[in-house]
């Protein structure tokens, strides 16, 4: 058995939801390929390994999994939703002239910085996303003295 299958193996286990076949391979393509991809492009995916699985049946597998923890969506104004099987802490970075959807690194906010705004309300979660332009989009459209990193303040 291969690791990937004993981990989503485990992870339908965990989530005690049912491993239907539909369900395995959205689940497996979004953990093999590490994207952040659209419900359109899981089921192009998974339809070109199996013809029988339709637009539908994709998005309610989506919707299950979602449901059970086992994928995140991820909203990006005004355009499709992604989803990322990523499961680990983290926060994200959108490129806001591609599209791209990154993985940043998980860190937690410093004691006290959400609880002003936050005011009576009870924080159960918390997830940053970060918005700009990706190295390509900067490196492509962009003269040379804006191809600079971002420095840490």
């Amino acid at each position: 058995m291969s690791k990937l299958k004993a981990e989503l193996d485990r992870a339908f286990e965990t989530a005690a939801l049912r491993p239907t076949a539909q369900r395995y391979a959205v689940l497996e393509y979004l953990a093999r390929y590490e994207l952040h991809a659209t419900a359109g492009q899981i089921f192009a995916a998974v339809n070109r390994t199996d013809p029988r699985a339709s637009r539908a049946t994709v998005y309610n597998s989506l919707l299950s999994l979602a449901k059970a923890g086992l994928v995140r969506e991820v909203s990006s104004e005004g355009k499709a939703a992604r989803y990322d099987a990523n499961l680990h802490p983290h926060h994200h970075f959108i490129c806001d002239k591609c599209g791209m959807v990154e993985d940043i690194s998980w860190f937690d906010l410093p004691d006290g910085a959400a609880g002003a705004a936050l005011g009576d309300r009870v924080l159960s979660n918390y997830e940053i996303v970060f918005r700009g332009a990706c190295l390509k989009c900067r490196m492509s459209h962009s003269k040379p003295q804006d191809r600079r990193p971002v420095q840490n303040v």
